[in-house]
């Protein structure tokens, strides 16, 4: 096994997975806040522009999980360049749509076109996961939190980044010149990731036709300690029997789903609510959202540094969360509602580092697949919770929006609850965990003391 020339390290491994994932949210950024144009030329009812927006959204939090679990079989590098492809077809298609034909020969027998193409965009933000699992197996366990947090704290900032950059881009390059510019960005960094990013190193040993044990065994040598331990059905099969999966799903259904709930609803709160101008809001709603990336960077330290940090870190920034959700719920001046929205974004970026850092002290046996239940589900309350905030406004009038914020309390003592469970719910080792078709799978050569 020797002779054989390994690529990459895991500091490649991760900025060319962030990088990937980063520049996959250049189509959702774009398409979703420029739907309107289609709307007004097309003369679209508000039902089909809805579906529109939450076509690349809802797929690209579906496609999350089939994908993570190939992540088990495969490596991550084959499912990141297949994402990346099908956005690039997405963007491609888009622009050609709007070079074409926009704005006087846009008709509605194109909508279902743009529908596809807003699916096939939303590909880009699946890597999520992908990202998730291919980093989780370039490092151990005690690096783990910090490595994940940087993953997808930095990735994540790109829908802030976007919400600066979209106007400007549509003032002095029109929509066509946008759509080409950000397929350019999509098209730059999937070549990116082509050239630089890697396999660990057991996917790699495996690639070039070294049997389990073997690559198992070399791959120990080189410092990796999380290893699959069954095939693409089997490693989602296996993550969902274990209910500590669940658990962790609705972890992430409150924070990272609030998160994404929060970027489409705080710009309606704060001008309709108070009054600001859409400036000020997409600013304050830039600011919610860029922060809620770069905290989760410390969520990941602090995972990493505390004692059983995963449960403590996700326990104190739940409690964080709930403080902001007690504010925006009950006040009802400007003044007070922005702090409650920074504490929002500090609870909810901290937990989102604390969840992945218990997935693989959790599932150990199917990380892939628990990964992707977790990032796929979980990412669908960003289309649950908006409805039921908006119908708190439709019942209530203007007193809904502050109403509104009650869901957060009861999602935050929920996972509360479920995160005190975690906590004192002794974990099962990954070599009694691995299926019974392949006993002696080991997962991990050591736990860290």
């Amino acid at each position: 096994m020797s002779e054989i020339e390994t690529k990459g390290t895991p500091k490649q491994g991760l900025w060319a997975a962030t990088m990937a994932f980063f520049v996959g949210f250049a189509a959702v950024a774009l398409f979703g806040p420029t739907a309107s144009r289609f709307q007004d030329v097309m003369h679209l009812s508000p039902l089909l522009v809805g579906f529109l927006v939450a076509a690349p959204a809802l797929s690209g939090s579906l496609l999350r999980i089939p994908f993570s679990a190939w992540v088990d079989t495969t490596g991550g590098r084959k499912p990141f360049l297949v994402l990346l492809g099908l956005s690039i077809i997405g963007m491609l298609g888009l622009f050609l749509v709007i070079h074409f034909f926009y704005p006087d020969h846009l008709f509605p027998g194109i909508y279902p076109v743009l529908l596809l193409l807003g699916v096939l965009c939303g590909c880009g933000i699946a890597t999520f996961t992908v990202g998730i699992s291919q980093v989780s197996y370039w490092f151990p366990q005690v690096k783990q939190g910090r490595a994940l947090a940087i993953f997808a704290g930095v990735g994540n900032l790109a829908p802030g980044i976007f919400s600066f950059l979209l106007p400007l881009a549509l003032v002095m390059l029109s929509l066509g010149g946008s759509y080409l510019a950000w397929l350019v960005l999509l098209v730059a960094g999937t070549a990116f990731y082509w050239w630089f990013g890697r396999n660990a190193w057991y996917f790699q040993f495996r690639a070039e036709g070294a049997t389990d044990e073997e690559a198992k065994q070399e791959a120990r040598q080189r410092g990796q300690e999380l290893f699959p331990a069954a095939g693409f059905k089997e490693t989602l099969r296996a993550s969902a029997r274990v209910w500590k999966t669940w658990a962790l799903v609705w972890l992430y259904f409150t924070t990272f789903g609030g998160f994404i709930a929060l970027t489409a609803w705080l710009p309606t709160y704060w001008h309709s609510y108070f009054g600001v101008g859409l400036v000020l809001a997409g600013i304050l709603t830039a600011v919610y959202s860029i922060l809620t990336s770069v905290i989760r960077i410390v969520g990941g330290v602090l995972s990493d540094v505390l004692q059983q940090g995963g449960e403590n870190t996700a326990i104190l920034a739940l409690l964080i969360m709930l403080m902001g959700a007690l504010v925006m719920t009950s006040t009802t001046q400007f003044e007070l509602a922005v702090p409650g929205e920074i504490l929002l974004a500090i609870g909810m970026g901290i937990c989102n580092a604390a969840v992945f850092k218990m997935v693989p002290q959790k599932v150990p046996h199917a990380v892939g697949g628990a990964v992707g239940w977790v990032g796929g589900l979980g990412a669908l309350g960003g289309f649950v919770i908006p409805p039921v905030m908006g119908f708190a406004v439709h019942n209530l009038g203007q007193r809904g929006y502050p109403i509104g914020f009650v869901v957060f309390i009861f999602l935050a003592l929920f996972s509360l609850s479920m995160t005190w469970i975690l906590k004192y719910t002794q974990d099962v080792p990954a070599s009694a965990a691995a299926p019974a078709s392949q006993p002696e799978t080991l997962i991990r050569e050591k736990q860290p003391k």
